[in-house]
């Protein structure tokens, strides 16, 4: 505990142990020296830094495409940033209060479960049985995301070639799409991306896909960059009934607009091209065709660098990330007598930055560009204890688990989507005797992942097999990735 409590400190969450900067009787002002005071070795500032090379000013489309109506641009920053309005300190107050209710309300959950309440730690603070400590402020306020996706559709003009966000909602037929150039949250890099695709759409005979039935082809467009300022561009494309000879005009005539016309201003490392008929479509569904430039950006992250594929999953905020993934190998407490189990790892970060200090890493994952990736990371780092398995963790977990009963002690560190882990995946962790320590690491706590965390934590239930001992949530630690928006990281650790 307190080398966890001295880390927090350093990155910015304690100006007195265990006393959240705003809760005093007399809260101090926190405007500008905020991130600077409560960064003990100033090392916030330092990670900012680090993530805001390459983002500087980059040129946009010398076509003008026109003002856009004000009301316009609140709208969309209401709905895609919500926060938007309020000081950043106070949007940590937001998320630090919408984290407490989702704890309040799980361990009353816990309660309500027939002798849960057994499985509730000693009260702490802040009406909590869990340690709940302040929340953790990104690095980086504005411009963070590391990736973007830009759908088309009919602008608040009507022109079907639009590139940016939707305001509305599907169900009430008013979509429209609006440019995303004054959003907080985007940096320069990949608006001027969208915006030049935009001009390539408006001068393309061919027309966009609005709705699958009704035809078109040009679908969105996917920006990701990273801290050097390396960008990929992935546009997707229904055929529809396109011929091979005729879909290769239309990857000929982007390539042909990126690379030598006006959108080279942008400058491109790499631009992919996926022909899809799905809302989402995996590699493995349909490839990711490289028409020109380099396959893979790479990040430099926790010591490590890190390759990243087109569809790999790699948090939207590299500086953000790289506090979330320093605090969860504090709270793992790994040494070299553990395994360290990383499910749905990604490319594999979490686990690669902590395989020096434990006996092996096991990850999985379900996309297998991520998984591959990860093993390009391991080799190139010079990693050799890490092994990557690509799948879905329900399937995977029950018998690697099953492997690995020799008596060694095993924490588990889990990040799943926002719809949590799999049943059988809760089921195999908790029936794992040699698992006495869980990371998880919530984007939705108050969602799916909810019924995960009862799962863990109620009595011994022989219907639903959960046969092991129940675990105890003891600390809870929420992490700001998104600025401007509602959504926090929330990383709970739970014993048994």
């Amino acid at each position: 505990m307190h080398s966890l409590r001295h880390f927090l400190s350093r990155v910015g969450l304690f100006s007195k142990l265990g006393l959240l900067p705003w809760c005093g009787r007399k809260p101090p002002g926190l405007s500008q020296p905020f991130l600077g005071i409560a960064c003990g070795g100033n090392f916030t500032h330092l990670v900012a830094n680090k993530y805001q090379r390459g983002q500087g000013n980059q040129k946009r489309p010398s076509q003008d495409l026109g003002p856009l109506d004000a009301s316009w641009q609140e709208r969309l920053a209401d709905a895609v940033t919500p926060l938007w309005r309020l000081s950043y300190e106070e949007q940590l107050k937001v998320k630090f209060e919408a984290q407490k209710k989702i704890l309040q309300r799980l361990e009353s959950y816990l309660q309500m479960v027939n002798g849960a309440s057994v499985t509730i730690a000693i009260p702490k603070s802040e009406g909590l049985s869990c340690l709940l400590h302040p929340i953790i402020p990104s690095p980086v306020i504005n411009g963070y995301r590391n990736k973007s996706t830009f759908s088309v559709n009919r602008g608040p003009d009507g022109n079907p070639k639009t590139v940016g966000y939707y305001v509305g909602t599907w169900r009430d037929r008013n979509i429209v799409c609006v440019r995303s150039h004054h959003l907080k949250n985007i940096p320069e890099k990949h608006n001027q991306v969208a915006q030049y695709y935009e001009v390539f759409l408006r001068q393309s005979p061919v027309e966009p896909c609005l709705l699958f039935h009704e035809g078109g082809y040009w679908r969105e467009l996917t920006v990701r960059t990273n801290s050097q300022g390396h960008t990929m561009a992935i546009i997707t494309f229904h055929p529809q009934k396109l011929s091979q000879e005729e879909l290769c005009v239309q990857k000929e005539s982007v390539k042909e607009f990126f690379t030598k016309g006006p959108g080279a201003d942008c400058d491109l490392t790499s631009l992919y091209f996926q022909e899809s008929t799905m809302t989402r479509c995996s590699h493995q569904q349909s490839p990711y065709q490289l028409l020109f430039g380099e396959p893979h950006i790479f990040e430099d992250l926790l010591d490590l660098k890190i390759r990243i594929s087109p569809d790999a999953f790699f948090q939207v905020n590299t500086a953000g990330a790289e506090m979330l993934y320093r605090i969860v190998g504090k709270l793992s407490g790994v040494n070299s007598n553990t395994i360290l189990l990383d499910i749905c790892c990604g490319t594999g970060v979490i686990g690669l930055s902590l395989a020096r200090h434990t006996s092996q890493v096991l990850g999985i994952e379900l996309m297998e560009q991520a998984v591959e990736d990860a093993r390009w990371t391991a080799a190139f780092n010079g990693i050799t204890n890490c092994e990557f398995y690509a799948g879905q963790a329900e399937k995977i977990l029950p018998q690697l688990l099953k492997s690995k009963e020799d008596g060694q002690l095993i924490v588990a560190v889990v990040n799943p989507a926002r719809a949590g882990l799999h049943h059988q995946v809760v089921r195999a962790i908790r029936n794992c005797r040699a698992i006495s320590t869980i990371v998880f690491v919530s984007c939705k706590p108050h969602a799916e992942a909810t019924r995960n965390f009862i799962e863990l934590c109620c009595p011994p239930n022989s219907e639903k097999k959960l046969l092991g001992e129940p675990f105890v949530l003891r600390e809870a630690i929420p992490v700001d990735l998104f600025p401007h928006t509602a959504h926090c990281e929330l990383v709970l650790l739970f014993t048994r």
